[in-house]
């Protein structure tokens, strides 16, 4: 800019003078090149363009992701979405991309702080800078905010780290995404209290050079039929398996496997269900176990049942099942999360049928 101040001047290289010309307009060319037109009655539009919208339209609602804040629309008619809520927050410096959680109760739209050429994950960066701002969705109609997700290993300075491009991860009962950080590296993170995101699992390659910042990292990484795909953007494609551990176990991998998809575009987002399945019962048994939801021995009871009646056949099966279903409804009146243990009865009652 202040060469081209210079050059309409007459001169090859800037002075004194040019930096004073270039000081006195330089609010004017910001306003012209990012204000959103003047409305009726000299009231400004809000902004005009989106950098990300995702579609549900299963759910009938989109997230938009609109620089300065984020949307919520009705698209249940398509051809005339409607507004129904907008958020804006002071710590995003520019609202990204939003994703729902699996019944659209939960979104979650990212900050890309710094465009994702810079380093914002060191430790003199507050944790809600380039972060994820997780809100809750009131009868499709109102977004409330409910805490920031950000990558919790503090990065270096050579490496351009922010929240960016990610999907959910289909295991059942959970609200799982997985998550592309640029040199941030891959991070896997449960929302399900969207008010205490967890760190599950991460992935990180380093810096691209520990001398000096150079362009590098996870574009995305999305989940697609079993693997986590991570568009590296200067060295390569990265194929990631899930292994288990203490916050996500083997069924619960297992369970997510059984969810196929014919193609992903995560900004067309798709509602996901799984099959009645003996590993999809095992999966909500294990979460009860983790949280303390159902009492150790009602636990331990299911779990032999349930593979003594995935030994059995026939109308045996059958019966086993019907009155493991039985037992776990009236478990439902007074475990500690009665709700998780009302649809573990109705999956086993599924697999009976």
């Amino acid at each position: 800019m202040l060469d081209s101040v210079a050059k309409g001047n007459g001169r090859t290289a800037p002075n004194g003078a040019d930096s004073a010309a270039l000081r006195g307009v330089i609010q004017k060319i910001i306003d012209d090149e990012f204000l959103a037109p003047m409305g009726p009655g000299g009231v400004r539009h809000g902004p005009d363009q989106c950098h990300d919208i995702t579609v549900y339209p299963e759910m009938g609602v989109a997230g938009g992701a609109c620089a300065g804040y984020g949307l919520l629309l009705d698209i249940r008619d398509p051809a005339h979405p409607v507004r129904l809520a907008a958020a804006s927050d002071s710590n995003f410096a520019y609202w990204h991309s939003a994703t729902f959680n699996n019944d659209a109760s939960t979104v979650i739209f990212t900050d890309e702080w710094g465009g994702g050429v810079a380093p914002r994950c060191r430790a003199t960066d507050k944790p809600q800078w380039g972060a994820d701002a997780i809100f809750t969705v009131a009868n499709k109609r109102a977004l409330t905010f409910q805490g920031y997700y950000k990558v919790p290993a503090p990065q270096t300075t050579t490496e351009n780290c922010v929240a960016h491009n990610g999907n959910l991860i289909p295991v059942p009962g959970r609200d799982i995404m997985i998550q592309g950080w640029y040199q941030g590296g891959v991070s896997l993170f449960d929302f399900t209290d969207p008010t205490r995101p967890t760190e599950i699992a991460y992935f990180d390659r380093g810096p691209m050079d520990s001398t000096k910042l150079e362009m590098a990292g996870s574009w995305s990484a999305y989940w697609y039929n079993g693997y986590i795909y991570s568009t590296e953007i200067s060295r390569g494609l990265d194929v990631l398996e899930l292994q288990p551990s203490a916050l996500l176990t083997q069924n619960e991998i297992d369970a997510a496997k059984l969810v196929k998809v014919a193609y992903q575009n995560v900004q067309d987002q798709q509602h996901m269900t799984w099959p009645a399945s003996f590993v999809v019962a095992r999966a909500y048994l294990d979460q009860l176990e983790r949280s303390r939801g159902l009492a150790a021995g009602r636990i331990g009871a299911a779990r032999t049942a349930l593979a003594n009646a995935e030994r059995a056949s026939g109308q045996g099966r059958r019966a086993a099942l019907a009155t493991l279903a039985t037992g776990l409804e009236r478990d439902a009146a007074s475990a500690v999360d009665g709700a998780k243990v009302r649809v573990l009865a109705g999956v086993v009652r599924a697999l009976g049928r």
